[in-house]
Formats: C-alpha cells, structure tokens, sequence
C-alpha cells in the first residue's frame, strides 16, 4: 500500500517566530528550503522523518521560506499560510489549496490581510523579500485616515478600492449594539457584499486587478480581514476551482486568527461578539444570494464580475 500524505503544514509562533513542519502520513519523508521555489536546495534536506508529529524546524526567522516535501510517493510545494506578523493578525497566504480537479494555487502569489497600519520594521522587510509589489485596500476613507497603511518598500502600486455595503459599518452596527440583531445585520451585509452595484463594481475591479500580471504578488486587505476581504478571498477560491467547503474552512479560519485582537474586547462586550468574528451564516448568506440571483457563483464570476477563468487559473494556479 502506498504512503500517502494526509496532511502537511508549517506553523511559526507569533512572539518568538519559532517554525516547525506538521505532518500526518506513515511514510518516510524528507523536507527542503530555499527562499524560493526555484532555489529550493533538493540535494540536502533540512529534515527527515518517518510518520506524523510536529517537528520544530532550523530556519531562518526575518525571511519567507519555502519548503518541498518529498513522500514515498509524493512531493508537496508548501510555505506559512498564517504570515508571522508582529503588527499584524489575520495575515495570510492563499496558496495550497487544492482544487477540484487536483491542481493547487500558487504560494506567494495572493495574500488576504487585516489592516496594515502596525506592521513593524521586521514585518516590511520580511513582506520585501517575498517582493509584495501591490496592495488593495478596501476600506473607507475614514478608515484609511484613522489607520494608513504601513507598506514595504517594494510596493510599486495601490490601490484604493472602498468597499462599504450600506450603512453596515462596524461604527453604524456598534452605535446601535442594543437595539440590533447583529447575526441578521451581519448576513444582510454579506448578501450586500454580492448585490449592491457599487461592492459589485468594487469587486469587478478587484478582479480586473488581479487578472493582470504584472499585479502579483499582491495584499489586499479591509480592517479585520474578514469580510470585505473574506468575501473577496472566497470569490478568488471559487474561480480557481477550490471546493465550497474548503473556501468555508478558510473563511471560518479568521476567528481563530483574530482571537488575539478581539477576545479582551468581546469578553467586556459579549453582544458585540458577531461584529468581530466569523460564522458560517455569514459568508452563506453571501452565496446564497449569489446562487439565487445569478444560478451559481461561476455565473456571477463570469457574467457580472466579469472574470476570465482561463487566466486566473494560469495565472495562480501550479
């Protein structure tokens, strides 16, 4: 029987950045480095394995890596999803997932973010190095202006593309905290994302954006990257042929990475809680709107955000 790589993953603690690789398979493995894909050191591994575990690994901890693993069977491209931002939280790369006919999205190429205003001087020189060259930012002037972006040298263009579905702020929904079912507002906001013209012309030039090549690798971010931006990262799965339920896991995945920033405030303020995570209701309802309106998400893509399939998947996908 063959030895197959259940799952394979690289994880750095946030204070001491500290990597290690996770594994789940019953094989013999090997794991190499480089700063790129294409320099990766395939003579040398920097770690051997048999069978599952956590095994901390001896890698630089100011720059990105990226790692092959090689199976019995197998050889897996992988990098950090969670980006070890001091300044940041929700900070992410949209690389390894697999699609629906087994291909997998490019690492390094598109990252989803929350706001970029605390990134320190480490965070910049780690994002230059990978280079960042864009940034799409889709809050409100009045969020921009509170909180401007703090960016790395290597951006070469941004681009403001304010996304505020109606009079759903976090401000407008924290005003009215008492007197407002915030799961129905936050859902309402969702199927806004998708339906109101001006977030649908915001989304279609996001698409316009990402389609060129010259764009990559780029961040595009709101304050809490997770629902401007998380509508924003499902709609890019989609139309690289990931699976419904892996672009929900994703999505769901910001309330374990915005634990930190929100728990004190969510613990003093508990009916305030929906405005600062994510439930699967949410993003559905999104979706749900999508399938109604238009008979499933690759109409939507197509027809109305215009999307050329053929060229995002050339374009991000191995």
């Amino acid at each position: 029987m063959s030895k197959v790589i259940r799952k394979v993953y690289i994880i750095r603690d946030k204070q001491t950045k500290a990597a290690s690789l996770g594994i789940e398979t019953e094989g013999y493995w090997e794991l190499y480095a480089g700063t790129s894909f294409e320099s990766i050191n395939r003579k040398t591994p920097i770690l051997t394995g048999n069978g599952s575990g956590i095994f901390p690994l001896n890698v630089s901890r100011s720059i990105r890596i990226y790692f092959e693993l090689a199976g019995e069977t197998e050889r897996i491209l992988l990098a950090e999803r969670h980006l070890p931002m001091a300044g940041g939280y929700n900070f992410r790369d949209l690389g390894g997932f697999e699609t629906k006919d087994g291909r997998y999205t490019k690492w390094g190429k598109l990252f989803r973010a929350d706001e970029l205003s605390n990134l320190t001087e480490d965070d910049l020189k780690y994002l230059s190095g990978i280079p960042i060259t864009s940034v799409i930012d889709f809050r409100a002037q009045s969020e921009v202006k509170r909180s401007p972006d703090h960016l790395p040298d290597t951006v070469r263009f941004t681009y403001p593309i304010t996304i505020t579905p109606g009079n759903l702020s976090n401000e407008g929904i924290q005003a009215n905290l008492l007197s407002t079912n915030i799961d129905i507002q936050m859902k309402y906001m969702n199927r806004l994302l998708v339906s109101d013209p001006p977030c649908v012309r915001a989304f279609r030039i996001f698409f316009a954006i990402i389609q060129n090549n010259l764009s990559a690798p780029l961040i595009f971010h709101c304050s809490a990257g997770k629902d401007r931006t998380g509508m924003a990262a499902a709609l890019v799965l989609y139309s690289l042929g990931v699976d419904e339920q892996t672009i929900m896991e994703d999505y769901l995945s910001s309330k374990i990475y915005l634990s930190d920033k929100y728990d004190a405030f969510i613990a003093k303020y508990p009916r305030a809680e929906s405005i600062f995570t994510v439930k699967k209701m949410f993003l559905q309802a999104g979706v749900n709107q999508i399938k109604r309106d238009h008979g499933s998400v690759m109409d939507y893509l197509t027809k109305v955000l215009k999307v050329d399939i053929v060229r995002m998947r050339r374009l991000y996908l191995e």
